[in-house]
């Protein structure tokens, strides 16, 4: 295909976006690209694949995603979406304004986060490389407002302008630290019962690693929303 065509309006036409389920929508192809990274990984997602989940070319999902870097963008912006329904949820089940402690509200939103990454693994590292690639102003409006309810938050709480910049990089900083930290591939054999072989220890020279070799497999262990907490009231001093 010649390469004009590819933004020409009325070749875009040709290449239908009723898909099996019924015309598209954004909405429903950024669930469907999650679905993909959920299963397959990042390294799975390409727009033919995507428009093959979805029964259409993928010339078609060009007019939902300009390229490879607006799908990723977006998938940041489904996954800041799905953390403040989350929210949002929770508010409503517990039936109670937002409450006057600002530490307590940000392990509230530390948790709620870290359960979106758990259904969403394959997504943390987005969160890292795609933000560290787009500006401030750029970034969709979802990720914006976790950015804006966090700086809400504590400039409603009364601590001043620069405690609130202090507060709102080192929250930042460990939430996203703890999220890569936690979800960090491991397994070298996902299949093998031994966690010495599952690990892969023996490809890493004992004389020269003898301490990792030592705690990776305790490394290998998550610390859950427990020790999340824990490390939020250590580092805002609860």
């Amino acid at each position: 295909m010649p390469k004009g065509k590819e933004t020409d309006p009325g070749e875009g036409r040709r290449a239908s976006d009723r898909g099996r389920y019924g015309r598209l929508t954004r909405e429903r192809v950024l669930a469907t690209a999650l679905e993909v990274v959920d299963r397959d990984g990042l390294s799975g997602l390409s727009m033919r694949k995507l428009g093959g989940e979805l029964g259409v070319e993928a010339m078609a999902l060009y007019r939902y995603a300009a390229g490879k870097g607006a799908l990723l963008d977006g998938l940041v912006e489904a996954f800041y979406q799905e953390l403040e329904e989350d929210l949002t949820a929770k508010r409503q089940e517990e039936q109670h304004p937002q409450g006057d402690d600002w530490r307590q509200e940000l392990k509230h939103i530390a948790l709620a986060t870290h359960g979106v990454a758990l259904r969403h693994p394959n997504m943390v590292p987005l969160l890292a490389t795609r933000l560290l690639s787009t500006p401030l102003a750029r970034r969709p409006a979802a990720v914006l407002r976790s950015d804006e309810r966090v700086l809400a938050l504590l400039h409603g709480a009364g601590l001043g302008d620069r405690r609130t910049v202090e507060v709102h990089r080192a929250f930042t900083a460990w939430l996203l630290g703890y999220l890569l930290v936690e979800l960090r591939a491991m397994d070298d054999e996902p299949g093998e019962p031994d966690p010495a072989f599952r690990l892969g220890l023996h490809r890493m020279p004992a004389q020269e690693f003898p301490r990792l070799r030592a705690t990776a497999i305790a490394l290998d262990g998550q610390g859950g929303q427990e020790q999340l907490a824990a490390g939020l009231d250590a580092l805002l001093g609860s």
